[in-house]
């Protein structure tokens, strides 16, 4: 199988219990989980099976080893992770409103993750890497940016492929170097899988179809717009392929959208039909949500294919 590699922060998330429980007063948190979108990009991928490595900078702390513990008995590539003395490991504190909107206290850039560099793991992990894969939101300092660039470029000098889901909040916009940085990105893209409006930050055109179709006479090859409950649609010189959602009842939204696009790039890279792979991935987007923390309800292929075969028959497989 083909080997893919991703690189950012990883980090601990820490939960208010209460909806619209507010950081401006105590109350009951829950965690620390383990976090990070490229860190649960990597663990789903793995958990199918998918050979799958993460460069990253984790503290020499509790919350650093969490981490590290998780990736490895799932079966990821935690060679190129660095356990710094001295930094601690990324947070984020999160409080949910009961609109269903979430809002977050990080500390990233000052922690152990704004220290990632390209070390010797590192080079040697993307030495054997098929795939490279990028986070938006791990594009948050220059050092950083400059660790994708040499990703995407290490692996397409050797034939490889680059996916991109940008998963970008609007105020990374105006970091310095970030719109360059995603421009970039896309351009070495071979799969891009925006979240719904995300397509209309990177497209002139103002309706799907068109800016889909803008996005194909760039240059990349499949386009991939995830629509949340609703499923997801896929998008090639061939045409069109919706794929619908599967109902759950909500617990977490955090990592599901993670889940999804690591399920996809990994059967992606099999050369699976788009119909699988959106299922594949409609399902572990799902199943993400049905429990609190942004990597507890990632599951094997196995659980993944129990859970649509039971959607499908409405009986236990």
């Amino acid at each position: 199988m083909k080997k893919l590699v991703c690189a950012g922060e990883i980090l601990v998330e820490i939960m208010a219990e209460r909806i619209g429980q507010s950081f401006r007063a105590p109350g009951p948190l829950v965690g620390p989980f383990p976090s990070g979108a490229p860190a649960i990009f990597v663990d789903q991928a793995a958990r199918l099976g998918q050979p799958a490595g993460l460069i990253a900078a984790v503290g020499d702390d509790d919350f650093g080893h969490l981490n590290i513990e998780r990736l490895r008995a799932d079966g990821a590539d935690i060679s190129a992770i660095t356990v710094h003395q001295g930094a601690a490991t990324g947070t984020a504190f999160v409080t949910y409103e009961s609109d269903g909107s979430r809002h977050f206290v990080y500390n990233i850039k000052q922690s152990a993750a704004g220290l990632i560099e390209m070390g010797a793991e590192a080079r040697a992990l993307l030495a054997g890497a098929d795939h490279f894969h990028v986070m938006g939101t791990s594009l948050f300092s220059p050092e950083v940016i400059e660790i994708a660039r040499n990703g995407i470029e290490a692996v397409k000098m050797r034939g490889g492929t680059v996916s991109f889901d940008p998963n970008i909040r609007k105020e990374m916009l105006d970091l310095p170097g970030m719109r360059d940085a995603l421009l970039f990105v896309l351009s070495k893209a071979d799969v891009f899988l925006p979240s719904g409006p995300e397509l209309f930050t990177f497209a002139e055109a103002n309706d799907e179809e068109s800016a889909v179709r803008e996005m194909l006479d760039r240059g990349i090859s499949t386009i991939v717009v995830k629509k949340g409950a609703q499923g997801a649609v896929h998008y090639d010189q061939s045409g069109r392929t919706a794929s619908p959602g599967f109902v759950v009842e909500e617990i977490d939204p955090t990592g599901a959208g993670d889940c999804f696009t690591a399920a996809f790039v990994s059967f992606w890279l099999r050369g699976e039909a788009p119909e699988r792979a959106l299922r594949i991935a409609n399902g572990c987007g799902a199943l993400a949500v049905t429990k609190k923390g942004p990597m507890e309800g990632i599951a094997s292929l196995a659980a993944v294919e129990a859970f649509i075969e039971t959607a499908r028959t409405g009986a236990p497989a």
